[in-house]
């Protein structure tokens, strides 16, 4: 079993890119649906939030306000590395319980870890890879404009609370260019995934 690791910037296409290598065949584990799941109702990642942040962060049905709790962290420093402390353990203890069983069911997967924060220091000895989706930072606050309905200053906020793109090509052992269109992202991943196939 090979992991590969892949990350971008906030509206770079990485979703998409995990998308389409799933699509050819890669076990696709995305840490985002991770992340909201290790902070479920119940779990001791919510009530270390809570105990962290306060009630002010907690919806009326006792789940996590995402919106509040990202008031708060993508405009204090300090604030995100609390967040980050408490569910980047929990995230990575449950993301190397699914790959345990991806390999005992088939030794042979190659597993896409889709992962925001992989220059941020997420355990990138762990992959046997790092493809790295980028766009340009103006081409990504155009989208989350568009795409998301952000402002223009919280777009720029996001992008800043995440590794620069110059951290993130560093670390790239394969660069798939998102500035273009659909069709050439595609193009370019289907192409990686032969790459990854034969070798």
């Amino acid at each position: 079993m090979r992991i590969l690791g892949l990350t971008g910037g906030i509206a770079a296409g990485k979703s998409v890119v995990g998308r389409r290598l799933a699509e050819l065949g890669a076990v696709h584990v995305d840490a985002d649906a991770i992340a909201r799941e290790v902070v479920e109702p119940g779990t001791p990642g919510l009530d270390a939030i809570r105990s962290r942040f306060g009630d002010g962060v907690i919806a009326p049905d006792g789940s996590l306000d995402r919106a509040a709790l990202g008031a708060i962290v993508f405009s204090d420093a300090d604030a995100r590395g609390d967040l980050n402390r408490i569910t980047h353990p929990a995230v990575w203890r449950r993301s190397r319980e699914l790959f345990a069983e991806v390999g005992a069911a088939d030794p042979e997967a190659i597993v896409v870890y889709d992962v925001p924060l992989l220059a941020e220091g997420t355990r990138r000895d762990e992959f046997s890879r790092i493809i790295v989706v980028h766009a340009d930072r103006e081409v990504r606050i155009r989208r989350l404009i568009e795409l998301r309905g952000m402002s223009p200053e919280e777009a720029r906020r996001r992008i800043d609370a995440q590794a620069s793109d110059a951290e993130r090509l560093a670390i790239a052992d394969d660069v798939i260019d998102a500035n273009g269109t659909l069709g050439e992202t595609l193009r370019q991943v289907d192409e990686l995934w032969d790459r990854l196939r034969e070798s």
